[in-house]
């Protein structure tokens, strides 16, 4: 849903909207110039997510350095969930209250704090402490940015912002990988190289970010439409529960969403290992390229689907997770690449076209003023999802082996799909 309209109380600004006296822009502005702000917030979105994955082209040449195994690997990779859970709990309904762009700033200086760990980083627990802001950084960004992105479109672009917001989360996600690898072949100092890359992107979508209007005041208005006080900046636990109201799309679009990160978990912690090591390809750059694969076939879903209603989406995409998650299983059993990479494209398009419903429907539902809260309880989540199923994915390869955890947790996401699956037909979501 799109804030409402706000024309009372300021002065004109140049791109014809008005500007209220506490400094956000109302929705009067043309067309032309929200749909600048809105490609702008969605591409500082996307790049903040890039931050998130950088790692995961890095992982093996860690490893040649410091010696870790599979469960040291995973859970490095987890600490950055841990960073978005704490973000959500602690800011998920903050934005509510003072705004989405200090938020906003707020998650670009954590993703900057992050890559300057990293460049220092010469053992875990810089490594350790860059996955965690990293985690913060994505946290701020998951809820707040979503909804900003929605917020900031015109009217009539209500559901082709909420694709575009979903689709630019997964897209950084899948770029990550391939960016890093990409640096670090062509660099000298491949540990270092990617972060520098990042951080120095990160300087103008911090001025790009502090040039946006304000989304969140224009619904902060007393009875009288003049512009409530702003809330103190004081930390307010977020509890992740759920208006009763939104708990019939809420449940479906968790179950689903919980299936599809937990895939996108595995191929970013452990895909580039079982594709060198179990599958044959020999080319870093190539297995970093198909760990892209998924998240790139997401995105793709997410604005191919963006004009289907969001119970017919759902469907399709949990339906889409199902059969993927079966391919990978037989993929990994039989160590056949072309499955694998088949399976990869099904999960992405299932993962996309189910998370953009997902997110879609829980929006829909929420009350106002309270639609940052409820969507950041969803990625509370999804982040769940990303983080303890690798873990024990990891801890499960200790005593048996990768592709054999790899495909217990296949198993596990095509089971969830299912249990979605049939959620939706015993109660169907409405329009």
């Amino acid at each position: 849903m799109t804030a409402p309209g706000v024309h009372q109380g300021g002065t004109v600004t140049s791109g014809g909207g008005q500007r209220t006296d506490d400094g956000v822009v109302a929705h009067g502005r043309s067309d032309g110039a929200r749909v600048v702000r809105l490609l702008a917030a969605a591409l500082v979105f996307g790049l903040v997510m890039v931050g998130a994955t950088l790692p995961t082209a890095l992982y093996g040449r860690y490893q040649e350095q410091l010696g870790f195994g599979p469960l040291v690997q995973t859970t490095l990779f987890a600490s950055y969930a841990v960073g978005v859970l704490a973000a959500l709990v602690v800011l998920g309904e903050l934005s509510d209250r003072v705004g989405r762009r200090p938020l906003l700033l707020l998650g670009l200086a954590a993703a900057a704090l992050s890559a300057l760990c990293f460049l220092l980083a010469d053992g875990l627990p810089l490594l350790f402490a860059g996955r965690l802001l990293s985690g913060v950084s994505a946290g701020v960004f998951t809820g707040t940015a979503t909804t900003a992105v929605v917020e900031l479109a015109p009217p009539r672009w209500s559901r082709a912002a909420t694709s575009l917001a979903t689709a630019v989360n997964v897209l950084g996600l899948g770029a990550g990988p391939v960016l890093s690898a990409l640096v670090a072949e062509a660099s000298l100092a491949p540990l270092r190289a990617p972060y520098l890359v990042h951080l120095l992107l990160l300087v103008p979508a911090a001025l790009v970010t502090w040039w946006q209007p304000e989304t969140a005041g224009s619904q902060r208005r007393d009875g009288g439409g003049r512009p409530a006080p702003a809330s103190a900046w004081r930390p307010h636990l977020l509890r992740p529960t759920v208006p009763a109201e939104v708990r019939r799309a809420f449940v479906p679009a968790a179950t689903a969403g919980f299936a599809g990160f937990a895939v996108f978990g595995l191929f970013t912690a452990v895909a580039p290992q079982l594709l060198v090591e179990q599958l044959g390809v020999d080319d870093r750059v190539v297995a970093d390229a198909l760990v892209g694969l998924p998240f790139l076939a997401s995105a793709v879903a997410q604005v191919a689907t963006g004009g289907l209603a969001a119970p017919r989406a759902l469907v399709a995409g949990c339906a889409g997770l199902a059969a993927g998650a079966a391919l990978l299983v037989a993929g990994l059993a039989a160590q056949a690449l072309l499955l694998v990479v088949v399976a990869a494209a099904l999960l992405g398009l299932g993962h996309g076209t189910a998370f953009r419903a997902g997110v879609a429907s829980v929006r829909t539902a929420s009350p106002e003023g309270r639609t940052g809260e409820v969507v950041s309880t969803l990625f509370v989540v999804l982040y769940v999802a990303i983080s303890l199923p690798v873990v024990a994915v990891g801890a499960l390869a200790v005593v048996t082996d990768l592709p054999t955890a790899a495909e217990v947790l296949g198993v596990v996401v095509g089971l969830l799909a299912l249990a979605a699956l049939a959620v939706l037909r015993r109660r169907p979501l409405e329009g």
